[in-house]
């Protein structure tokens, strides 16, 4: 059994990512050679913009028309976020094509199916890329399910379903489409019901090949994708920022789609390193430690947010940097009288809060200072973990036993 994860429009979902107020306005993406439409979202084609007009044409059906080139940073950021959702149903993943990746469900169980699909297609629209999913007994019947699944759906691309299906989705040629038409063939369904030795016969090797993409293909290896090795994430900006909102929206993106990569690679991170390109040509580098690794998306993005609002630079960015410092992942069981704390990430960013309004030296713990005055103290980091009480720390007692 075979699945397939697709991202119809992925150039335009990625653009669009990245700039959520463009989601409701007309926007097409065009060819990057050719001045002509190769994109375009529902509010361009109600106007009547259509794949394949040239843009001037497109501009005058629609005024208002946004037109935007393919930013390949984006799109391979919005790539990485494909490719974690997918390891996160099953470890053989084939990157087919931009948008769409096809898994090998074989050692899974089949109840599992669907609701690992399921969690993977609400990942990627948490993260900003609607999706939809295809099964099929091949790579070729669950791509084409995919495709013709509504957004966040799974479709099984059963023999009944393919026979519905267009003929045009099997990609026939502009010969073979125009003699198909006039034999009065539309859909897969009629086409193979035609013998494949008729089908031969009549169009030859390419008809015999367009008669097995029609009847759903037959199983193949898949190109495996060896999964993330490394938590990064760049983004070089198209107009510098100089506030913090729209910083923290690409982080946001950034750590959703590392978060998940942890997750599947079984990691955690132990800090954060975060280089910002300036305008002004110089670079800003810091470090987070974090008090222990973490990899949930919350705790890792408030650690950047709670840095950033701190953060002064003497010119605008016009790029960011992202990497995760990995950690094995150690689950234990915390003991009964530990003196931890339950929260070191929340009691972290507290006192992070805290030293960015009074100043880093008026926070801490008081501890004797080394001096004759009995008042004398100093301020000290906070451990991580409390100390055990000295031996013999319990008063004496002080009478006879009460029964």
């Amino acid at each position: 059994m075979f699945a397939v994860l697709h991202i119809p429009g992925f150039a335009l979902q990625s653009l669009v990512r990245s700039e959520p107020e463009l989601v409701a306005q007309p926007m097409v993406v065009r060819n990057a050679e050719e001045a002509t439409v190769a994109l375009c979202n529902t509010s361009a084609s109600t106007a009547g913009v259509c794949p394949g007009q040239s843009l001037p044409q497109a501009m005058a059906r629609c005024p208002g028309l946004i037109v935007r080139a393919p930013h390949p940073t984006l799109e391979r950021e919005a790539g990485a976020a494909l490719l974690a959702a997918a390891f996160s149903v099953c470890p053989h993943v084939e990157l087919t094509a931009p948008g769409t990746c096809t898994m090998s469900l074989s050692g899974l169980v089949e109840s599992s199916h669907v609701p690992a699909l399921q969690r993977a297609v609400a990942t990627l629209a948490a993260t900003g890329l609607e999706s939809s999913a295809g099964l099929g007994r091949t790579p070729l019947c669950a791509l084409y399910a995919a495709r013709h699944a509504a957004p966040r759906h799974i479709l099984h691309g059963t023999p009944a379903l393919l026979a519905t299906l267009p003929l045009a989705v099997a990609e026939p040629s502009t010969e073979h489409a125009l003699i198909l038409k006039n034999w009065g063939i539309k859909t897969l369904g009629q086409f193979t019901a035609l013998t494949k030795a008729d089908v031969t016969h009549r169009l030859g090797r390419t008809g015999l090949a367009l008669w097995e993409r029609a009847s759903g293909g037959a199983p193949r290896p898949l190109v495996i994708k060896a999964p993330a090795r490394t938590f990064s994430a760049a983004l070089d900006c198209e107009h510098e920022l100089e506030t913090i909102e729209p910083l923290l929206f690409i982080f946001r993106r950034f750590v959703d789609r590392l978060a998940l990569e942890l997750s599947n690679a079984s990691m955690s991170a132990q800090a954060l390193e975060l280089t910002l390109l300036l305008g002004d040509e110089t670079t800003h580098r810091h470090l987070i430690r974090l008090p222990e690794p973490v990899r949930d998306a919350n705790i890792l993005f408030r650690a950047l947010h709670t840095y950033l609002e701190t953060l002064r630079t003497d010119a605008s960015i016009a790029g960011v940097h992202l990497d995760l410092i990995p950690q094995r992942s150690q689950v234990r069981q915390r003991g009964l009288f530990d003196g931890g704390l339950r929260d070191p990430h929340g009691f972290a960013d507290t006192l992070a809060r805290v030293m960015a309004l009074v100043g880093s030296d008026r926070v801490g713990m008081p501890v004797p200072a080394d001096s004759h005055r009995p008042d004398a103290f100093k301020l000290v980091s906070p451990p991580p973990t409390l100390p055990l009480p000295p031996a013999g720390f319990a008063h004496p007692l002080g009478g006879l036993a009460l029964r």
